[in-house]
């Protein structure tokens, strides 16, 4: 297939990287990379290639390199590290650029300058996508240009060469989606997401309701939680599947961000706060930072340079499985664990880059990476929820996360406060990754807040377009809108998120950050008609949204 580079035979190229810089390997008659202490296996299996380290001496950085013709005037498209943070995009060739997991390309035989995008949101071209398995032993990413595609691996722990002592570590799967004439790009990105999880972990029922941060940002108490449930339960008509009711950061005695982990004077009892919110017809959420530090606790339990618990020992581990048996237990039927990203690189997703994290610091664990350290963090997450509760995971790092949680906020904070900063953040994760929705996970694209302080007619075209979307909606409602007429609208928005509907699909993405022309999928009521503002009917309904307004001053370019 023209354009198409096969990533999942032998590499061309393969170089190792140590404490010292590179560490020469040369490729040996039976298919190995063998250098000073350093092997690098190749195994050829169906439908993946799977690349195998085993070292004596310290190890940071595998490199892959495949050549083949990628063809001019492709368009590329990568993932983030973690959330996103409204700057994914189609773009030209840019040899350097770090693309994390995963990479698309568009190929586009009209030539260079040809418009990419059509009508219907397919191209005059072919789209293939590349990427590693969910789960891996390394951080990935890839880089790509005209000539081929290079995968490098982070293996360090922390930001020191990970010591394997000999023992093999699976860096990664490598697979690929080879895409079809006819086939939209949407559709070969979701093609190349589900070869990436195989076996992802869905909720059984379409997640929605409220949270409260985007209107009280910390400043929450029992009262003030209980009328967010009683209304999100009022204006929630679906009497099989209610409304969830997510306590967000502030319930904690440590203060914001910080345990100990329980209710403090604001709240009292958690136990007795989960009851309340089931009796008023929702079922129960809760927030939770789970690598901050905690009175009490020896200072050897904390990851050095940081201050954060190190997920790498064991008894910290068992402390988180012991907070998550007991948030299950006072009656929490979701838990959103936030943070563990940051805590652990001290980093963002957007500043994480090709480094990841800073040189020089390092888990306990020291034989293993940090991705095998925060997948142990996640899966002892899942294991102390049981099945007692949904997982929703925010700053975490999706591609080791997926499996493990059933939702997954894959976008930096929108806001109760800046429209700039929701239409930024929010329409822009949820074009570039709904692909992983159903596939991975239930993507949550963030709040959709209905506040004084954003405009009306803008904020209500976020919320219509999460609820049709099939994605996750929850919603922030201030207590100072009381005008019927926008309640009745959220009420709308809740009964479509409340029933299951095709996942969105963006259609001018090629043209923009922020797109405006989407594809949406049926949902409404039997007699087929529109359900918030004319979105629903039969599927493949497209529909335009103003994100900026016609009157508006435009963009905001100082950051919010």
């Amino acid at each position: 297939m023209s354009g198409f580079v096969e990533v999942r035979g032998p590499a061309d190229v393969v170089r190792v990287f140590g404490a010292d810089g590179e560490i020469p390997v040369h490729r040996t008659p039976d298919g190995l990379w063998s250098g000073d202490g350093v092997v690098v296996g190749l195994v050829a299996e169906p439908g993946r290639l799977g690349v195998r380290l085993v070292a004596s001496v310290g190890v940071a950085r595998v490199q892959l390199r495949w050549h083949g013709d990628v063809g001019a005037g492709t368009r590329y498209l990568g993932d983030h590290w973690e959330r996103s943070y409204g700057d994914l995009e189609w773009h030209g060739e840019a040899a350097e650029r770090v693309l994390p997991w995963y990479v698309l390309t568009c190929s586009d035989p009209a030539g260079p300058g040809a418009p990419a995008g059509s009508a219907d949101g397919g191209t005059q071209g072919v789209t293939h996508g590349y990427g590693v398995r969910v789960g891996a032993g390394a951080l990935c990413f890839w880089t790509a240009d005209a000539r081929g595609l290079s995968l490098w691996a982070d293996v360090r722990s922390g930001g020191r060469p990970v010591l394997l002592g000999g023992r093999a570590l699976a860096v990664a799967d490598v697979v690929a989606h080879i895409g079809e004439p006819g086939e939209t790009p949407f559709e070969a990105h979701r093609a190349l997401c589900r070869a990436m999880c195989p076996e992802p972990l869905l909720p059984d029922h379409p997640v929605y309701g409220t949270n409260d941060w985007h209107v009280h940002y910390g400043r929450n108490s029992f009262e003030v939680i209980a009328r967010a449930a009683d209304q999100v339960s009022q204006l929630s008509p679906d009497a099989g599947n209610r409304p969830y009711c997510v306590i967000d950061d502030g319930w904690s005695r440590g203060g914001l961000g910080s345990g100990p982990w329980y209710g403090n004077e604001r709240f009292g009892d958690m136990d007795v706060m989960a009851q309340r919110l089931r009796d008023l017809g929702t079922r129960p959420g809760i927030w939770y930072r789970p690598l901050t530090t905690l009175p009490g606790v020896p200072s050897r339990w904390l990851l050095e340079g940081r201050g954060c618990l190190d997920p790498s020992r064991p008894e910290v581990l068992e402390l988180v499985g012991e907070h998550l048996r007991r948030l299950v237990a006072w009656g929490y039927e979701l838990v959103k664990h936030d943070f563990t990203t940051f805590d652990v690189l001290g980093r963002w997703g957007f500043a994480m880059g090709a480094t990841g994290t800073d040189d020089g610091w390092g888990f306990a664990r020291g034989d293993l990476t940090t991705a095998e350290v925060l997948t142990d963090l996640y899966r002892t997450i899942r294991a102390g929820a049981g099945t007692g509760a949904l997982l929703i995971g925010c700053n975490t790092v999706g591609h080791l996360a997926a499996g493990l949680v059933e939702l997954q906020r894959i976008g930096d904070d929108t806001s109760g406060v800046s429209w700039n900063r929701t239409r930024r953040m929010g329409v822009n994760t949820l074009a570039f990754r709904a692909a992983q929705h159903g596939t991975f996970f239930a993507v949550d694209a963030d709040v959709t807040p209905v506040t004084p302080d954003l405009p009306w007619a803008l904020a209500r075209q976020w919320l219509e377009l999460v609820a049709a979307s099939g994605t996750p909606l929850f919603v922030s409602v201030s207590p100072q809108v009381t005008d019927p007429a926008v309640l009745s609208v959220v009420g709308e928005a809740l009964a479509l998120a409340a029933r299951p509907a095709p996942v969105a699909e963006p259609l001018d993405w090629f043209d923009t950050r922020c797109p405006r022309r989407w594809r949406l999928g049926s949902g409404g009521g039997s007699d087929g008609g529109g359900v918030v503002g004319g979105v629903v009917g039969a599927v493949g309904i497209e529909r335009s949204f103003d994100w900026l307004g016609a009157d508006s001053a435009g963009a905001w370019p100082f950051g919010d």
